[in-house]
């Protein structure tokens, strides 16, 4: 993977095998930040990454001037690859080690922008449970947008809060708002 702009443009991170992740693709993750790239001003988001695995996303935001950033994933491995790489990078992301759905229903934080990467096998139920909990505790600022990235298999246009879909590939990212 590599990092596709900002002032670690080109960097590529080499994640160890044994870490359970699927990063996102340099396409999709190309295309999502042209899209928010039209909307934000980096330097002012705080961002929450859940099923974070090597913090991918969390790198791009970071390299284009994002200064507070939050990674939650339950695997050690993962948030201690992602500690030492912010690190390297000298990028301000927090690692948390937790279960995200415990996360959510105990933060009290509130972000930007909140962007969540689970297991494409996860059940509707568990997918749903993402913007439920978001929502129901009120964890985006005004203006603040939630984007769950998942399979093409999976439909999440059914939802309460979704606004909009974009697909690339075998992936999509679909997008939920406030009312």
């Amino acid at each position: 993977m590599r990092i596709i702009s900002g002032k670690h443009k080109g960097r590529k991170i080499n994640a160890p095998k044994k870490l359970p992740v699927r990063p996102t693709t340099d396409m999709a993750k190309e295309a999502l930040f042209n899209i928010l790239n039209n909307t934000y001003y980096f330097e002012d988001l705080v961002v929450l990454d859940l099923f974070a695995g090597t913090g991918n996303v969390a790198y791009e935001f970071g390299s284009r001037g994002c200064d507070k950033i939050i990674c939650v994933d339950e695997n050690l491995g993962c948030i201690n690859f992602i500690a030492k790489t912010s690190e390297t990078l000298a990028l301000n992301i927090s690692s948390i080690k937790n279960d995200v759905f415990t996360y959510l229903e105990k933060t009290s934080q509130k972000f930007d922008i909140i962007f969540a990467d689970p297991p494409y096998n996860l059940e509707l139920e568990g997918f749903s449970k993402i913007p439920a909990l978001i929502f129901k505790n009120k964890l985006l600022l005004e203006n603040g947008l939630l984007i769950i990235e998942h399979s093409k298999h999976t439909i999440l246009s059914g939802l309460p809060n979704f606004s909009s879909e974009r697909k690339y590939g075998g992936s999509v990212f679909s997008f939920f708002e406030a009312e």
